[in-house]
């Protein structure tokens, strides 16, 4: 198990660790990073142990894991696993991914193919040393993806199917004889049969046509199918307006998993739509891959079954034998006579019909697709995994279906940071895990198009950041590759580089990268952040009713994506079948109290339909129900007049407004029409936030709750990666509110070094607590509102600050104590209502060092493509720069130690200290202060406290910095990763050490 990596004892190790625990409470949360682990200090323990200090292997990141099929040695295999548990990760997903191989001939998929017995024989090495090692395992359901087994084919009705369709013009009158109209587009390849599903005529109406579609008039449409002789037509168009005669051909999409083949015989992508489809996966693993042995380890190893986005590739429409069946259970109606809204030609529609109608009838199609994809794929896909000791995970979109509800299915949904458009993505996926009562929501983390090999952690965690305030709470690194593959370069196999000549996606993470060195700084964070995130249950304001439940989409909610957040408020979508889910009741007003407690229902149009102002007749009926029972509702629009999202039947229009009008009339209902007035709204239903912000802001809150303690995650972060302009640094109070009542008291989590100390300064309002909080940009910071004493400290119910005009309050052993910078008389009060005061005496000036000696172990091609050599080289600077600006390191990657000499005056003593700031430094980083390294720092914001272990005459500080390897790949591999540009990295500061005194408050 990884631990925290505080330093060996002696003397000073306790006045060290105090140090720590003041820095922790330095002005303002997030101020600086503490230097060691307060509960150490304190004699005690956490919640439950080193829950938070040293988080189980459970809780810990996990990596996807790149193998060339089946050509992996089972030696290598475990040595790999041994080297993702000792980074103190807690997991690995196995996938067949090699982008990167341009001619698979040289990995022999008749061999070495996946399924076969040599990645058998590698999937068991990796189950029995993950066992030993207490790494969990999952496996991707079938190479790369989408979800393909050997043994399909095309043609099969297993395979992945789409509706192709022909067309064919006819004049007024006119009369057409010849052929029925052959698919505008051929088949893909292995494609041998086609089945022709219907034939129509259609009148053209140029007033329902659009940019791209061809309008046509609904009421005309004929079925003509009847008519069609030996594949042959004769029709006679009638005599007013033009007309266009349509067919319809059912055929194998032909789709392969991505950059295949994988095996041999080749693998086809499954129809996710059948239970035939599912059959053929959960068949191939009966027969070929669960072994005796295999299902054993699996059984132990209590993992995931995986699947990615469902990225379902054809010419035409998605399609499936039974879906006329299913369209008229779902809707009551035959489902041909609206097949020309439907058809597609490469994602683009064709033909369309009215606007409202073309609206109902895709809404019906692609809801009665998602029922299809949820039952028999999803649905049945978890079912099969539960009895092998399996659980699934998946990432549920990519086709039009209701990822909302598709998260409520799966064990562990699962998002992506490099497909989603923002944080509202999601927030999506959170509504189904939290109605469901499912505890993890996953990302595919830290993918980045063009960045192999120049990929920085510090990239990462602002990523991140923001995807944990908006529901994620595990991370699948993305990635670690298997070492090699025939004929890869240095530094080894790696799945996405190059890539199609370029350097491709990142990243290849493992002991190829210098930062692996730091991992364990990273892997440690990570799984505190994760552990506070899985504790307890989630508590969000607002519900957000979404009629089409998409993901992966970049659309948020009216007034809370844009307003609502950066004021604390917090939301989750729901679409209508987790309105249906046993969670879904109301008491004491809350919406699902035992899971995330939402505070009220906001409903507004459809934003995939325009912004209508739709709801499915049983949506509101439910809706009536939940309103009726004590749950505010907002509804945003006209919803006095709204439409029903499908075709509507006879009435059924009349009977949503008779509902809906029923509900508008309860005292706790508002329906607005302003944007702007959805917070006012709120308000005067007695609806308020969690977390309160005294100014708009871009930090960002996520909240849960357990008996003894309230958790909030705070991050100063991007909405998405793309927002600009850049998040700057924020300072200002934040009030957070106590669900539970009893005594409670602040204490601020550090998941960088598992510190947990009380905090000294806040006020406190009722339930609220309200503290300052400064964060730089993409930094979080952790909360925690429970009992005193839950983290081991002994501060009980001493009196606190409420104010101060030190740079510092914090708890002592002694009481409270301020720091100050500069010498002066400090004034604090006190909760008591006592004011004091505390004389600083003189404190040393900033000190800037102005001259560094730097030892780089550079990295260089070895022998081998898993070889390195490590060429050492020592420079003296006396101004920092990056090593691209240091013409001996132009070209340089690998790891600096740059070393310092300080002189502090002769009455430097206890009570003295310092704060050292790194500035600028990439990538990861180390600081050791008189042979003594400090704690993981973090590495957003990079200030240290140094504690006592600065002493008066001289003082050595030694900064270690790990850099991407992009450098050194330009000069090695100029081909492939010669246009990237030379990346800054090392320490370049401006470094600054500012000390500080800490006084005792009478």
């Amino acid at each position: 198990m990884h631990r925290h990596n505080s330093q060996a004892g002696g003397p000073s190790r306790r006045s060290v660790l105090t140090a720590g625990v003041a820095a922790a409470t330095a002005v303002a949360l997030g101020a600086t990073s503490p230097g060691a682990v307060a509960r150490a200090a304190d004699g005690g323990t956490g919640p439950g142990g080193d829950w938070f200090a040293d988080p189980a292997r459970a809780v810990r990141p996990r990596f996807r894991w790149w193998w060339p099929d089946g050509l992996v040695d089972p030696d290598e295999i475990a040595r790999e696993i041994d080297q993702i548990a000792d980074a103190g990760f807690g997991g690995v997903e196995i996938a067949a991914v090699h982008h990167s191989v341009q001619d698979k001939s040289v990995l022999d998929t008749a061999r070495h193919g996946w399924g076969g017995k040599p990645w058998r024989d590698g999937v068991e090495a990796a189950l029995s040393q993950a066992a030993r090692r207490g790494v969990t395992v999952d496996i991707t359901l079938g190479p790369s993806w989408p979800v393909a087994v050997p043994g399909v084919t095309p043609d099969d009705d297993a395979a992945a199917q789409e509706l192709a369709y022909g067309r064919a013009p006819v004049a007024a009158g006119a009369t057409y004889q010849g052929p029925v109209p052959p698919p505008v587009r051929a088949a893909a390849g292995g494609v041998t049969r086609q089945r022709l599903l219907a034939v129509q005529a259609a009148r053209v109406e140029p007033a329902n046509a659009t940019r791209k579609e061809t309008g046509l008039d609904f009421g005309s449409v004929r079925d003509l199918t009847a008519s069609v002789t030996d594949g042959t037509l004769t029709w006679t168009a009638p005599g007013a307006g033009d007309w266009v005669l349509i067919s319809y051909w059912q055929r194998g999409s032909g789709q392969q998993p991505e950059s295949g083949p994988h095996s041999a015989p080749a693998a086809y992508v499954v129809d996710h739509l059948s239970a035939e489809g599912t059959a053929a996966v959960t068949g191939y693993w009966e027969s070929q891959v669960l072994t005796p042995s295999v299902r054993r380890l699996l059984k132990a190893a209590g993992g995931t079954f995986f699947e990615d986005s469902v990225e379902l590739e054809t010419t035409g429409l998605t399609w499936t034998t039974g879906l006329p069946d299913a369209f008229e259970e779902h809707t009551g109606r035959p489902l041909l006579p609206y097949l020309p809204a439907l058809v597609l030609d490469k994602s683009n529609q064709v033909f369309a019909f009215e606007a409202q109608l073309t609206r109902q009838i895709r809404h019906d199609f692609w809801e009665t697709v998602s029922g299809l994809f949820n039952r028999h794929h999803l649905g049945a896909l978890r079912d099969w995994a539960h009895p092998l000791g399996m659980g699934l995970r998946a990432q549920p979109y990519g086709l039009q279906t209701d990822a909302i509800a598709s998260a409520a299915i799966l064990d562990v949904p699962e998002g992506e940071s490099l497909g989603f458009k923002n944080l509202d993505d999601f927030r999506c996926l959170a509504g189904g895990r939290d109605m469901a009562g499912h505890t993890v929501l996953s990302c595919e983390a830290g993918a980045y198009n063009g960045s192999a090999y120049s990929t920085t952690w510090d990239r990462f965690l602002r990523t991140m950041g923001g995807a944990y305030a908006a529901g994620v709470n595990q991370t699948v690194v993305h990635g670690f590759s298997y070492a090699t593959a025939p004929g890869v370069s240095w530094p080894g196999f790696a799945a996405f580089s190059p890539y199609n000549g370029t350097p491709g996606y990142g990243e290849s993470w493992g002991p190829r990268q210098p930062t692996w060195q730091h991992v364990t700084d990273l892997s440690g964070y990570l799984g505190r952040v994760h552990r506070v995130l899985q504790t307890g249950t989630p508590r969000v304001d607002v519900a957000v009713f979404r009629q089409t439940g998409y993901s992966a989409t970049g659309i948020g909610a009216s007034w809370f994506t844009a307003t609502g957040v950066p004021l604390g408020w917090t939301h989750q979508f729901l679409s209508g079948p987790l309105l249906a889910l046993p969670s879904a009741t109301v008491s004491a007003g809350r919406l699902a109290p035992d899971g995330p407690a939402y505070k009220a229902l906001f409903v507004e149009g459809d934003f995939f339909y325009a912004s209508t102002p739709t709801l499915a007749l049983a949506d509101a009926r439910r809706i009536l129900e939940l309103a009726e029972a004590g749950l505010p509702v907002v509804l945003f629009g006209a919803f006095d007049q709204a439409l029903t999202p499908g075709v509507p039947a006879p009435g059924e229009t009349d009977r949503l407004r008779e509902v809906l009008a029923r509900l508008l009339a309860l005292p706790h209902v508002v329906r607005v029409t302003d944007k702007t007035a959805i917070g006012d709204a709120l308000t005067r239903l007695g609806v308020t936030p969690d977390a309160r912000y005294a100014t708009a802001s871009t930090l960002l809150n996520a909240h849960r709750a357990t008996a003894e303690a309230d958790f909030y995650y705070l991050c100063n972060g991007k909405h998405a990666e793309t927002v600009k302009p850049p998040v700057a640094a924020i300072d200002h109070e934040v009030t957070l509110r106590r669900t539970r009542g009893g005594a409670a008291v602040p204490y601020l989590l550090d998941p960088w070094t598992g510190e947990a100390v009380r905090l000294a300064r806040y006020t406190r309002d009722g339930d609220g607590f309200t503290l300052r909080v400064t964060l730089q940009p993409g930094q979080t910071a952790i909360v925690a509102l429970g009992r005193p004493g839950l983290f081991g400290d002994r501060d009980g119910d001493r009196p606190y600050a409420v104010a101060t005009d030190a740079d510092a309050v914090l708890f002592t052993r002694r009481g409270l104590a301020v720091r100050a910078t500069t010498a002066g008389t400090r004034t604090t009060r006190l909760s008591t209502g006592r004011t004091v005061t505390t004389a600083v005496p003189s404190v040393p000036e900033p000190i800037a060092p102005a001259r560094w000696q730097l030892e780089v172990e550079d990295w260089y091609p070895g022998a081998t493509a898993t070889k390195t050599e490590k060429v050492r080289r020592t420079v003296t600077l006396d101004a920092l720069l990056p090593w691209s600006r240091i013409p001996e390191l132009a070209d340089s990657a690998g790891i600096g130690r740059y070393r310092t000499t300080v002189t502090l005056p002769a009455e430097w003593d206890a009570s003295h200290g310092a704060l050292l700031d790194l500035g600028q430094v990439s990538d990861t980083f180390r600081v050791t202060v008189n042979g003594t390294r400090l704690a993981p720092a973090d590495r957003l914001h990079p200030v240290v406290d140094l504690g006592t272990l600065l002493r008066s005459g001289e003082n050595t500080l030694e900064v270690e910095v790990a850099t991407p390897l992009i450098n050194r790949l330009r000069a090695a591999q100029p081909a492939v990763f010669g246009g990237v540009a030379r990346q800054d990295h090392g320490l370049v500061g401006p470094v600054r050490l500012t000390p500080y005194v800490q006084a005792d408050l009478d």
